[in-house]
C-alpha cells in the first residue's frame, strides 16, 4: 500500500493574527498583501520559473487553527442564517475530514530576498498569517474559470457591503498603507451572519492593531483603535 504523504513547502504571512475578520473567501479585500516565504529545501528560483508569466495562482493550504477538528457530515452555514444544515461538501467549512483550504490570489510580484530566498507576493488572500502552504499552481483561466456555473447558497449578492464610519482621528492612528485594507474588510462585515446586535462591540485583531466597533443596520462604527506592542 502507498504510503500517503503531503510536505509543507511554505508559510504565508499576513496582516490576520486571528480568524475573526479574514475574508470569507479569496479576492474579496483585492488589496490585501500576503507574502509566500518557502521552506529551506524549497528555496530554489529555478522553482518559480515562468510563474511571474501568470496573473493568478491557486494555493492549497491547510487550516492549521481549528479549535475544534472534530467533522460532522451536516453543518449550519452562516449564509443560511445558522439554521438550515447542508452537507460538508457542499460547503467550504474548515471543519473537513481533511483541513485543506483553496484559495485563488492575484501574484503581484517575485523579490528575491538575501535571508529567504524568493519570495511571492500575492493580492487578495484570505489566510490567516503563518498558514502552511501545500503546493502552488498557476491559475489558468480556460480551464478554471466557468461564468455560468450555479453556486447554491453561495451567490455574490448575499455579501453586504457596510457602511463604514471610521473617525478621521481614529483612522490616523493606523498606517497609512493599511488604512484602505481595513476599511475594506470592515465594510464586507466580518461579524457571523446570524449576528444582528447593535449594541455588542466587537474587536478586529490585524496586522499590530485591535480595531473595536459597532454595527447598527448597515451602518458599521469604529469605536476604539488599539495598537499593539
Amino acid at each position: 500500500m502507498i504510503e500517503h504523504k503531503i510536505k509543507i513547502i511554505a508559510h504565508i504571512r499576513t496582516d490576520f493574527k486571528e480568524k475573526f475578520g479574514i475574508p470569507r473567501q479569496s479576492g474579496v479585500v483585492p488589496d490585501l498583501i500576503g507574502k509566500i516565504i518557502f521552506e529551506k529545501q524549497y528555496r530554489d528560483i529555478n522553482a518559480l520559473r515562468g510563474l511571474e508569466k501568470f496573473s493568478h495562482l491557486w494555493l492549497i493550504w491547510q487550516f492549521s487553527k481549528n479549535a475544534n477538528n472534530e467533522c460532522f457530515p451536516t453543518i449550519r452555514p452562516p449564509r443560511l442564517g445558522g439554521e438550515e444544515r447542508v452537507g460538508i461538501f457542499a460547503t467550504r467549512s474548515p471543519f473537513r475530514p481533511n483541513s485543506i483550504g483553496l484559495s485563488s490570489v492575484e501574484l503581484d510580484h517575485i523579490e528575491q530576498t538575501t535571508n529567504d530566498g524568493p519570495v511571492i507576493y500575492v493580492k487578495g488572500a484570505d489566510l490567516l498569517d503563518g498558514t502552511p502552504i501545500y503546493d502552488i499552481k498557476p491559475y489558468i483561466p480556460y480551464t478554471d474559470a466557468h461564468a455560468e456555473a450555479k453556486c447554491s447558497f453561495a451567490k455574490s449578492d448575499w455579501e453586504r457591503k457596510l457602511e463604514v464610519d471610521f473617525p478621521k482621528e481614529l483612522l490616523n492612528e493606523i498606517e497609512e498603507e493599511k488604512q484602505q485594507s481595513i476599511i475594506n474588510i470592515l465594510a464586507q462585515d466580518p461579524r457571523p451572519a446570524y449576528k444582528e446586535d447593535s449594541e455588542h462591540i466587537y474587536t478586529m485583531a490585524f496586522a499590530d492593531y485591535q480595531i473595536s466597533f459597532l454595527v447598527n443596520n448597515n451602518l458599521l462604527r469604529v469605536t476604539k483603535v488599539d495598537k499593539q506592542h
